[in-house]
């Protein structure tokens, strides 16, 4: 059962702006399918993002407590840069503030991203331990081909001065390996985040499934790869905007299965 059904939590939608009520509803969304699509963590994790209208001054996080399949549109903390609430939804969950370590970090350097997404999957965290990283062994994980940042892995939040080393090592990509930890992935809509932790979650089970077979591989040349990785990367060649397409679709499916991520 799902929190809306047991509880009647106040909606906010009367005391935010209509925009930053369409960022919950996108926001609520992707949580659900981050569950729905089994890269949720119990109640571990965040996925931030920007309000629009505040100059990247304020973003949305979950409540510490709740099941990614939980969440809602009204149940959405809207914090600072430094985590700081500054509206507070009905729940008696907090936020965790050490949790937002990473997120911050990457809001903080890199603006233009509207949407941080973390996680902790078996897949993302195996790959993470290993020494070759993420290898463009399938046309999927091509896209990421030398595009993807790695920091090393850090006792979790004992030093601030952590974000400057991950706004470092995150560079100019939209997706970052925590080694020995998880995986990041970045969009300039809370669509495009998805869609990248997607595409990027199903790179690293097929590098984890090709390793697990024990049998030879091959890579495709370089050059090819930087190719497939310059036409559908971030930015890339062809200027698809991935996420668009398919994020109304997705929304049906939800509404078809529970609309409730929309009180």
């Amino acid at each position: 059962m799902h929190a809306s059904s047991s509880a009647s939590p106040r909606s906010l939608r009367n005391e935010v702006s209509p925009e930053e009520w369409e960022a919950r509803v996108n926001l609520a969304a992707c949580y659900r399918l981050v569950a729905k699509y089994g890269m949720s963590d119990l109640i571990y994790n965040h996925i931030t993002a920007k309000v629009p209208g505040s100059q990247g001054r304020h973003f949305l996080i979950n409540p510490f407590g709740m099941l990614y399949e939980e969440i809602t549109a009204s149940s959405l903390y809207k914090i600072d840069l430094d985590g700081k609430v500054v509206l507070q939804p009905e729940t008696p969950y907090g936020i965790n503030e050490a949790g937002y370590l990473i997120h911050s970090a990457v809001h903080a350097a890199r603006p233009e991203w509207a949407c941080v997404l973390h996680t902790h999957t078996r897949a993302g965290m195996a790959v993470s331990a290993m020494r070759e990283g993420l290898l463009p062994l399938t046309q999927t994980a091509m896209r990421f081909f030398e595009a993807v940042g790695y920091h090393d892995y850090e006792e979790p939040v004992s030093d601030l001065s952590e974000r400057d080393r991950i706004a470092r090592d995150l560079g100019p990509h939209s997706v970052l390996v925590l080694r020995n930890h998880g995986l990041l992935a970045c969009g300039r809509t809370i669509g495009a985040a998805f869609n990248t932790m997607y595409w990027l979650e199903n790179a690293c089970k097929a590098q984890v499934d090709v390793f697990a077979s024990g049998r030879e591989f091959t890579l495709p040349p370089l050059e090819l790869a930087r190719r497939m990785a310059r036409r559908y990367g971030p930015g890339g060649e062809t200027k698809a905007e991935f996420g668009t397409l398919e994020w109304p679709a997705l929304l049906r499916q939800l509404d078809r299965l529970d609309s409730s991520y929309r009180h």
